[in-house]
């Protein structure tokens, strides 16, 4: 069940990784009013009909998840984007990669809270299969904007690979810290009452 924002981010860019992309960038993009997350990757693409049926609940090419009998990932998504007045996107080409564009409404009451997203992205980052992974966070409100952007390779260049317990607890504080630095730009959203 996806309970915060952080849950489609991991679905998502795992997807992204699973497609066989050699580069994957996660860009976050938050308002005052508005959170915007962007996948784009460079693996396999879908083709149009593809497309149609990964946003099918009861599809599952039963390849990736040999036990499951629905795919509810991209589905459960929209669900949620439509509940709290956001936008979703899907783009897609064959060779060429794909993009999954969403946006949620922050002062919507149906939007999720975003969830835990330093221990989200050192999951994403410690993943196999992420290989060109970039994350890019701006935050933007009338106390300011602040934001920071960061690859694997680099990390991987300062803290070697991403396997061992001492790697991992550095990797979240420094993930941590790039989080508290935007706090001071942050807005409290109180959910709008129709």
């Amino acid at each position: 069940m996806h309970i915060f924002i952080c849950d489609f981010l991991l679905d998502i860019v795992q997807n992204s990784f699973e497609a066989e992309s050699t580069y994957v960038s996660l860009i976050l993009e938050e308002t005052e009013d508005r959170l915007r997350c962007l996948v784009q990757d460079n693996g396999k693409g879908m083709d149009e009909q593809l497309q149609k049926r990964v946003l099918d609940p009861f599809y599952t090419d039963g390849v990736k998840h040999q036990k499951r009998k629905v795919g509810l990932g991209l589905p459960f998504l929209i669900q949620a984007v439509e509940a709290a007045g956001g936008t979703f996107s899907l783009n897609s080409e064959v060779g060429k990669g794909t993009q999954v564009d969403f946006s949620f409404d922050l002062y919507n009451i149906d939007t999720p809270p975003l969830g835990d997203l330093p221990s989200t992205l050192r999951l994403l980052f410690s993943h196999p299969l992420a290989f060109g992974f970039c994350v890019k966070r701006s935050l933007t409100t009338r106390k300011g904007q602040g934001e920071y952007e960061i690859s694997k390779s680099e990390l991987v260049d300062v803290l070697g690979t991403l396997t061992q317990c001492g790697t991992m607890t550095l990797l979240l504080e420094f993930l941590t810290s790039q989080e508290d630095d935007l706090k001071r730009f942050y807005v409290e959203h109180a959910p709008s009452v129709v």
